[in-house]
């Protein structure tokens, strides 16, 4: 790569392409569209990391958009898909989808997306014809291969979108039983804001040669996000974050909660107090989700408040804003939460409102990110509760992946890489062992009728011999 950034006409992109890209106002690659672009164009498999916000899904969208439109005369059999986006979240499906729409717009190539909390039968007419790119969260995806709705022959490209978020949320199962439905033969792409253990270790049954392309540091935060956190009494937390809004005129707040009933309860607070606000999280409909999301982005709500199931799928831009109204249990959550501002080079405000209970999260959160966040004090919620001092920051040891949970079954693999439960190919012992615990528990009941029946015997006996006198 030259010294001198490249522009998007050197990446090797289409005419159709350049122009939706022209549309959008943009004439310069972030760094990882730079380097992601003419990797993914080349065929090779490709593990992408950087920073929420940096551009991390057009640094795929358009090469496989590229890729797509430069193979002439394909056609689509029925239910079938040639290249799969995974992504852990509705929201993140959406965005990727609305990317793909965006940038295709000149092209003559379908895609759709599923996800679950909506009817599935829609989602089935769509892929009857056959799309091109299918984007998909790893649940709905197998209600629709297990009813026979979508078939993988014809799959070129297999792209994992947040794919820590994606073990995070514990969608690893999931990911391995698609994965296995798949062609061998294909193009893996994995991007991801982080390169943890537990991502290399999924690449390794993955990628194949992977070209590794990393633009910052591990859960670092983005440099234009001014962060600082205030000490507030927990109790006083609602009428802080009222006031932040009011004092500084804030008309756009992301606003993140710990829990579904606190982003509700808090919600109701804020509309209480003259704000528009709206919340979203696991326990709306994605509906609900949806039309808050759009209210948001049109300006019509001011304070949108969120559970971490949205926090990487809402993309705004310039969105100044973003409050931590809770801290996050885990510590990169708050990488991802803020990264949801200062996004494409633009700047932005992280606030953390943070009681005395929060000491060790904030401990955590700092020795992620390697830094001490600045501290400002209101004088009019000075909490009775005093925060700790921060820690000193300790430099971060390279993780070790995480050892799988050890199955109540023993498997057997077989030659072909099929595994089979050990209780299944020994199904002709269990009848047996069923026998024999039976025969055990008969021979226990039979010996108790036979001492009951003797007892019995003995007392008629006893009984007998006293009557015999009588009837003498």
């Amino acid at each position: 790569m030259s010294a001198t950034a490249p522009k998007f006409t050197e990446l090797g992109l289409s005419e159709p392409l350049l122009k939706a890209v022209g549309d959008q106002g943009y004439d310069t690659p972030s760094p990882i569209q730079a380097q992601a672009i003419p990797a993914v164009i080349s065929g090779k498999d490709v593990m992408a990391a950087a920073q929420t916000g940096t551009g991390k899904t057009a640094g795929f969208t358009l090469p496989l958009l590229q890729r797509l439109s430069s193979q002439k005369g394909v056609k689509v059999g029925a239910n079938n898909v040639r290249a799969l986006v995974l992504t852990p979240t509705r929201e993140l499906a959406a965005q990727v989808s609305d990317s793909i729409a965006t940038y295709g717009k000149y092209l003559n190539l379908h895609s759709t997306v599923v996800f679950g909390g909506v009817k599935i039968n829609p989602q089935m007419m769509r892929l009857r014809q056959g799309v091109d790119v299918l984007v998909a969260t790893p649940g709905r995806l197998l209600d629709l291969y297990n009813q026979n709705a979508v078939k993988f022959s014809q799959l070129e490209v297999l792209i994992l979108d947040e794919a820590d978020r994606m073990l995070d949320m514990g969608f690893i199962r999931d990911i391995k039983k698609i994965i296995a439905l798949l062609p061998a033969k294909r193009q893996n792409l994995l991007f991801s804001a982080t390169f943890s253990a537990d991502i290399r270790a999924l690449a390794k049954g993955l990628v194949h040669k992977p070209l590794e392309i990393s633009v910052n540091p591990e859960n670092s935060t983005a440099d234009k996000v001014t962060q600082w956190l205030t000490a507030v009494d927990k109790k006083r937390k609602p009428a802080v974050l009222t006031h932040l809004i009011k004092e500084n005129n804030w008309q756009q707040v992301l606003v993140f909660t710990k829990t579904k009933h606190g982003a509700n309860k808090l919600t109701r607070h804020l509309e209480a107090e003259g704000l528009t606000a709206a919340a979203i999280h696991g326990n709306k409909s994605q509906g609900a989700r949806t039309k808050a999301l759009a209210a948001f982005k049109e300006g019509l709500v001011q304070v949108l408040v969120a559970t971490d199931i949205a926090a990487r799928g809402i993309d705004i831009d310039l969105l100044p804003n973003v409050v931590n109204f809770d801290l996050p249990n885990v510590p990169e959550d708050y990488v991802h939460r803020i990264g949801r501002t200062a996004r494409a080079g633009n700047t932005g405000h992280a606030v953390s409102l943070v009681c005395a209970d929060e000491l060790n999260q904030l401990w955590d959160i700092e020795h992620v990110i390697q830094q001490h966040i600045e501290r400002k004090v209101l004088e009019k919620f000075i909490p009775v509760n005093e925060l700790g001092e921060s820690r000193a920051i300790r430099p971060l040891k390279a993780k070790k992946p995480k050892k799988p949970k050890k199955a109540k079954t023993e498997k057997v693999e077989h030659k072909d890489g099929q595994h089979l439960n050990k209780g299944h190919k020994s199904q002709s012992k269990k009848p047996e062992a069923t026998k024999s615990n039976t025969s055990k528990s008969s021979e226990k009941s039979g010996k108790a009728r036979r001492s009951k029946s003797y007892a019995n015997k003995k007392k008629q006996t006893n009984n007998s011999s006293s009557s015999s006198p009588a009837k003498r």
